[in-house]
């Protein structure tokens, strides 16, 4: 595998919503209704292997999870392989 060069982050530095909303019902924490994420900035990739939790709530605690999360958020359906090779490939960045 070819070497990145070290100003490559791997990000593009933008707010995404994920419409997580879509997942979880709204509930009353201290007299806030808390409801979906909305827009949340892009995580850089490089090193990520290096930096548990993931997400900006740190909500998950391995790659395995994130890759899971996305997989679900995005319904790319991917194979328990492409997961498990999607993993790998985060840990070498």
């Amino acid at each position: 595998m070819r070497e990145l060069p070290p100003a490559a982050f791997l990000h593009d530095n933008l707010m995404h919503n994920l419409q997580t909303e879509r997942f979880f019902k709204p509930v009353m924490i201290n007299n806030m209704m808390a409801i979906g994420d909305g827009p949340i900035k892009t995580f850089a990739l490089r090193g990520v292997k290096d930096n548990p939790p993931y997400m900006h709530d740190e909500r998950l605690l391995t790659l395995e999870d994130t890759v899971e999360f996305f997989n679900l958020i995005d319904g790319t359906k991917l194979t328990p392989q492409e997961k498990k090779d999607l993993v790998e490939f985060l840990r070498a960045l």
